[in-house]
Formats: C-alpha cells, sequence, structure tokens
C-alpha cells in the first residue's frame, strides 16, 4: 500500500513547536482559587504576588507553606460552619494537608523545567483578605518525588 504525500498543513502542523506550557505560577493560582472556593464555600479571588526572598538557610526540601493568620483564621472559621472570622494563632494542619495534595496534583499534571524559589499570592474573600506563600525545593527531582509521597499517602 502506498502512503500518500503530506500536504503543506500537515507538514507545518508535525514541524511546529509544541505550545509553550502555561508557567507553575498560572496554572497553580487558578487552582487555588478553586480549591479554596470549595473548601471555604466562598467566591475566592486569588492574584498572585511577587514573593519574598527566599529564606537565608537555602531551599526546602519540601515545599514550605506559610499562610497569614487572616487565611488560617477564615479555615478554620469557614471549615467548622462559623461565621464571625478572627485570625489563627496557629496554622491547621488541615489546610497544609490541602495546600499539598493541591500543588502535588498541580506539579504532577505538568512539571515545569524548572522551580522558583518562592511563590505568594494575594487571597481575596469576604470578609478579609489575606496572603499565602510557598517555598519550593531547588531541585524538580525532589519536587516529583514529594508530589508522588503527598498523592500516594493522601
Amino acid at each position: 500500500m502506498r502512503l500518500l504525500e503530506l500536504t503543506p498543513a500537515e507538514i507545518a502542523f508535525l514541524t511546529a513547536h509544541p505550545a509553550e506550557p502555561e508557567a507553575l505560577q498560572a496554572r497553580l493560582t487558578r487552582k487555588l482559587a478553586a480549591t479554596l472556593g470549595a473548601r471555604l464555600r466562598l467566591p475566592v479571588q486569588v492574584a498572585a504576588l511577587a514573593p519574598a526572598d527566599a529564606a537565608a538557610g537555602g531551599a526546602p526540601a519540601t515545599p514550605d507553606w506559610q499562610p497569614d493568620a487572616a487565611l488560617a483564621g477564615l479555615w478554620l472559621t469557614r471549615r467548622l460552619g462559623g461565621r464571625r472570622v478572627e485570625a489563627a494563632p496557629f496554622v491547621p494542619r488541615s489546610l497544609l494537608r490541602t495546600l499539598d495534595a493541591m500543588l502535588a496534583e498541580c506539579w504532577l499534571d505538568a512539571a515545569a523545567p524548572t522551580l522558583p524559589p518562592a511563590l505568594a499570592w494575594r487571597i481575596a474573600a469576604d470578609p478579609m483578605p489575606a496572603t499565602l506563600a510557598v517555598q519550593l525545593p531547588s531541585h524538580t527531582t525532589d519536587m516529583t518525588r514529594w508530589a508522588r509521597e503527598v498523592i500516594r499517602h493522601g
């Protein structure tokens, strides 16, 4: 059986460079808004911020979440069914587990070729705004290993 010649359109499609993968922070921003909105049962808007400088001790071995007291308080209040939100003196483990699972899924869906040292977001949810940051490992292999462990044990 003889194969047909490729058309110019088919050749262009096959030789075109693949689309640039979407930036990690853009994907995480959308996923974070969807996850927090669903878990808090509130409309949530998330905007990327320029992250603060990385810690002086170097990159962490696993992602290190840094939610502010406003986000911790909002999480506790909404997850426990309360209405009056106040800043929390501690970060609930359930919030950290949720953020870990969200990051791990996002990373394993489309790993980035390099990792930024840190990412940060401004979270607008009524009744109070909050901020969230995460410091990331310096190597993509460490990030992939961590993400697989989170998914496996989650």
